[in-house]
């Protein structure tokens, strides 16, 4: 029989590093990636037939678990079509509709394949639309590959960023300005450093790319009052999100009113579709009917269009967040009680479906405070909850997820593979 490892070093020889994202390849947990071979509800089947109960669910997009009916029905129905024609279709507007819906922060919406598309079409409709060049994002948020967002601070200056990636040029790293998560005065600093010449600030409501950080009170309407002060747009990178934390996004669990939204995982169902949106002055200013260009071959691809409208009726039905809260709360609190005996550092954040585990004394709540945790004890901690069955992130800086599909059953398990897997660290 084939294992893991012998799977792995097979695509080491054709894929670099032997996967096709980074995170993929468990560098910061140790041991060979697992590599699956179907899904079902809260379950993953690995090549060799070996069961786990998920908590990564596709990085987000399986609220609904894996392969539900009513989105696998769809895309057989849409496949059945055909595949892709290049051209418009009834379901993009549906689609369309049904987003500016259900936020009322968009009046129009651009479907896009994946969250980067999204991001870096909506920094590129922000300066089109501002006239100015530089934006300004927070340290440790992650917004997808684009040049613009691979930087970050010097020794935690803020001040302009550096390239943290070769291949980005200095250039693009020169307009962009570094913040701290849940710090406004460093905000105000850069509008200070730089004025009239800041286009858009973006960022994570809730940020899942350092893990679950949540922001302070006050922190998202500061931002709102800074945007509206010095006339800069507001986006709100909702890939991770939207749909996630409730019906309305993080923006309407906080009360916020961004000028353009960015959306992926969820909207699609699982299938590569994204979308940016917002006020529709600052829409209209795309291709074609505007100035400002971007395009995609694959954008509103039907079989994705119709596993995200599948998903978003069924998110829609009455109660269905209540349900997801109700889980989400007792998936938090038995992770508390199994690590409750214990004399490990351990500091657990939530936001609805979102949760994050880390091996930390201390409150985490931004990049310095994440990046503080104890990272050898996290992989520890994956690799004993691995044995027990329980797939989670293969990093302490990613958020772990909840489906409607990890029900009581399903989470009495989980706990009690959780409390074996502490009682070994």
């Amino acid at each position: 029989m084939t294992s893991h490892s012998e799977r792995h070093e097979r695509a080491l020889h054709v894929i670099p590093g032997g996967v096709n994202s980074p995170v993929r390849a468990f560098k910061s947990v140790g041991g060979s990636p697992v590599f699956i071979d179907s899904a079902k509800g809260p379950y993953l089947y690995d090549a060799d037939g070996r069961e786990y109960i998920d908590f990564v669910l596709s990085w987000g997009p399986m609220i609904l678990g894996h392969a539900h009916p009513a989105v696998v029905a769809a895309v057989q129905k849409a496949a059945e079509k055909g595949l892709s024609f290049g051209a418009s279709t009834e379901g993009e507007t549906v689609i369309a509709e049904r987003i500016c819906g259900l936020l009322p922060s968009i009046e129009k919406v651009r479907l896009v394949c994946s969250g980067t598309e999204a991001t870096m079409s909506a920094v590129r409709l922000a300066r089109g639309y501002t006239g100015r060049e530089k934006i300004i994002k927070f340290r440790g948020c992650y917004h997808g590959h684009g040049d613009s967002f691979l930087v970050q601070a010097g020794s935690g200056a803020l001040t302009f960023g550096n390239p943290s990636s070769p291949g980005v040029t200095r250039g693009a790293a020169q307009d962009t300005l570094i913040a701290e998560f849940n710090d406004l005065a460093s905000v105000k600093k850069l509008f200070a450093e730089n004025p009239d010449s800041i286009s858009a600030i973006i960022v994570e409501p809730v940020v899942g790319n350092m893990g679950v950080l949540v922001p302070e009170p006050g922190f998202l309407q500061g931002l709102r009052e800074l945007c509206d002060g010095k006339k800069t747009l507001l986006i709100l990178d909702e890939v991770m999100t939207g749909f996630r934390v409730s019906i309305q996004g993080a923006q309407g669990l906080f009360g916020i009113n961004p000028d353009l939204t960015t959306l992926g995982k969820i909207v699609g169902g699982g299938m590569p579709l994204a979308a940016y949106g917002g006020r529709a002055d600052i829409l209209d200013m795309l291709s074609p009917i505007g100035p400002v260009y971007q395009a995609g071959t694959l954008s509103g691809n039907p079989l994705a269009v119709a596993a995200g409208l599948a998903t978003l009726t069924e998110i829609a039905k009455p109660g269905f967040y209540e349900r997801l809260e109700v889980l989400s709360s007792r998936w938090e609190s038995d992770l508390r009680s199994a690590f409750s005996g214990s004399s490990l550092p351990v500091t657990i954040n939530r936001v609805g479906s979102m949760m994050t585990v880390f091996f930390s004394e201390k409150p985490v709540r931004d990049y310095d405070s994440a990046v503080a945790c104890d990272t050898a004890l996290f992989g520890r901690f994956f690799q004993a909850c691995l044995k027990e069955g329980l797939y989670l992130a293969p990093s302490q800086f990613e958020a772990g997820f909840l489906s409607v599909t990890h029900d009581e059953s399903v989470l009495a398990r989980v706990a009690e593979a959780t409390r074996r897997a502490v009682r070994t660290l």
